[in-house]
């Protein structure tokens, strides 16, 4: 076993970092499951991030409450923001929930004394161990299989197809899309809370923008029309940087001409199980 014990010590982050990725590429799936472009996740992952941090830091709070807490607490500020943003929809939902993630952003930056600053916070306890990120997105899986297959899930895509005939079928949507938005950012925060603790530095500028538009992607280039696709997307989207680092200066060339490539002839994503049992079909009646 010294293979794997030399593995696990010099890619031991990559691979839980895999695993955060794909919780936060499930926590936008569940949004635009629902037919909402949202993208506060990476402001929500930063909230879990810093109330988790600074819970075990500043106050000893035992991982399992302080996990808890990063839950709870982009949740809470989820079901806040989404009693104005969520009446919006489509570019005007993407505008909003956006400027809430540099609100958010600012915020951490500004309040040197609590957060740090652009300085970040140091010194954070490194108690994410492996099982932890796996059984955290074992149940994550579960909780979104069986709430696709639920009432609600097929509510969801009721409102996502068109939203008025929803409401005339007796469809709650507004409950139903506040349900999506705190429930992603729960998911969000659980991969904040896991990531801080994994990496033991965090700082604003980790939830800006860029991670916004990096979590949205995972989720786009792997498909939405399944649970396995945001996975598939966060797995390639994390490991391409790696993988073409020997391109140096022309790496992030040819990953972002790789995603348009993806996106101009896969624009259901990776996994679309739809184009997998029609390319089956074909080689089935050909025989």
């Amino acid at each position: 076993m010294d293979w794997f014990n030399n593995f696990w010590s010099i890619y031991s982050n990559l691979v839980l970092t895999l695993g955060t990725n794909a919780l936060l590429a499930l926590s936008i799936y569940l949004t635009l499951s629902c037919g909402m472009l949202a993208l506060a996740n990476a402001a929500f992952m930063g909230i879990g991030a810093y109330t988790s941090a600074l819970l075990t830091m500043n106050y000893g709070l035992p991982f399992p409450l302080a996990l808890a807490a990063g839950m709870v607490a982009p949740a809470i500020m989820a079901f806040l923001i989404g009693k104005p943003t969520l009446r919006l929809s489509g570019v005007y939902l993407a505008m909003a929930t956006l400027a809430f993630g540099e609100v958010v952003r600012i915020a951490l930056l500004n309040a040197e004394s609590i957060t740090g600053g652009a300085l970040g916070l140091n010194g954070i306890p490194q108690s994410t161990q492996w099982w932890h990120v796996a059984l955290a997105l074992v149940l994550t899986l579960a909780l979104l299989w069986r709430l696709r297959r639920s009432n609600v899930g097929r509510a969801f895509e009721s409102i996502k197809e068109d939203e008025t005939a929803a409401g005339l079928m007796g469809i709650d949507v507004a409950a139903h899309k506040m349900l999506a938005f705190v429930l992603g950012a729960a998911i969000a925060g659980l991969a904040g809370t896991l990531n801080a603790h994994l990496t033991f530095f965090i700082g604003p500028s980790e939830y800006g923008f860029d991670r916004a538009v990096d979590i949205l992607t995972m989720a786009i280039l792997g498909g939405i029309g399944h649970l396995t696709g945001p996975v598939i997307g966060a797995v390639i989207l994390t490991l391409l940087p790696e993988m073409l680092r020997s391109l140096k200066d022309f790496r992030l060339v040819f990953n972002g001409f790789i995603l348009v490539l993806i996106v101009l002839f896969l624009p259901k994503g990776i996994w679309d199980p739809g184009r997998f049992r029609q390319w089956f079909g074909r080689r089935g009646s050909r025989k």
